[in-house]
């Protein structure tokens, strides 16, 4: 058991949690962690249990179920990463999504509320909906499909994940910062749920075609998860960030079709390229954006954040993880 006030991880052995985890056992912290390991896994935490001694406790079971076993006043701040997450999850399995997302994010702010604790939301690009074509800047308005269309569904728990949140800071019961993730790549990222960069490098790995949804110009920006996790204690920490959004990624961007040949090239692979119309991979009513760039001018002008990992590193790490 973990003594002491401590860090709050909940996702915590998910891609980007265990990372987080991984960075405040680096610089000292006590850390819990809640995960379900629905879609994490307990080894992602391996590294940050070598190096934490008695300073990290793992938890397995779901938000709901494991909060009311533990007392708010042990923790001195929560990072709620918990969550829903990939298209793939999201088209396939709705009301896991909906109910999930919601549900979780409500019994995280309840249990704050409790000794007003300062809590991080984690939320995604998928907020801004069909977007405008241009930088996507958080005071943005939002323009999202028809209900019958199931990736919206996502988008728009997550979008009352942030109302949530923000009424509860504005409300004076949970001083909270609310953090869209932007196309967060990275060691440990899995492609069961429809992420693109570890689908390309594994294909690339095993031999096997590189699949591109569409005819692979519509574009993204891509951003190192160990860049993004840096920046999350540092929102948090800072009470004038509190009751505010924040996008979080990098603002290059890059086409899927240059993303599949950047990755047969960094892995010396000889797959071939195949384009996927998206009712294949997918269903009839999907739905896809042409462009999706963050505007970072709110963030850089926080906490002065730039991105240093290259995607091509990115890559190469990646890489090494799929062929070990």
């Amino acid at each position: 058991m973990v003594k002491g006030t401590s860090i709050l991880v909940t996702g915590g052995a998910g891609f980007i949690g265990s990372h987080l985890v991984d960075h405040l056992i680096e610089r000292g912290d006590r850390v819990v962690v809640i995960d379900d390991l629905s879609t994490g896994r307990r080894s992602n935490l391996d590294p940050a249990f070598a190096a934490a001694g008695d300073r990290l406790e793992f938890i397995e079971g779901t938000v709901g179920e494991v909060l009311p076993t533990l007392d708010p006043g042990s923790f001195e701040s929560i990072h709620h990463l918990a969550a829903a997450v990939g298209v793939r999850l999201v088209v396939e399995q709705p009301i896991r999504t909906i109910e999930t997302n919601v549900h979780e994010t409500s019994a995280v702010l309840n249990f704050a509320s409790e000794n007003h604790v300062p809590t991080l939301v984690a939320s995604t690009s998928e907020v801004y909906g069909k977007g405008s074509g241009g930088p996507m800047a958080e005071d943005d308005d939002v323009i999202y499909g028809p209900s019958v269309v199931p990736r919206w569904s996502y988008a728009c728990s997550k979008a009352i994940d942030e109302y949530l949140a923000l009424a509860h800071d504005r409300e004076d019961l949970v001083p909270t910062v609310v953090v869209r993730f932007f196309n967060t790549v990275g060691p440990r990222q899995c492609g069961d749920y429809g992420m693109v960069l570890p689908r390309f490098v594994e294909a690339c790995v095993e031999g096997r075609p590189i699949e591109v949804h569409g005819d692979g110009m519509q574009s993204r920006c891509f951003c190192d998860v160990r860049d993004v996790v840096r920046a999350l204690p540092r929102l948090l920490e800072d009470a004038g960030h509190r009751g505010r959004v924040f996008n979080l990624g990098n603002d290059e961007s890059i086409t899927i079709r240059d993303l599949a040949e950047m990755v047969r090239s960094r892995t010396g692979s000889s797959s071939t390229i195949r384009f996927v119309d998206y009712e294949e991979a997918f269903d009839a009513d999907f739905e896809d954006l042409k462009v999706r760039v963050p505007d970072l001018s709110r963030i850089r002008a926080a906490i002065d954040f730039h991105p240093r990992i290259p995607l091509q590193k990115t890559i190469d790490d990646l890489n090494r993880e799929f062929v070990s």
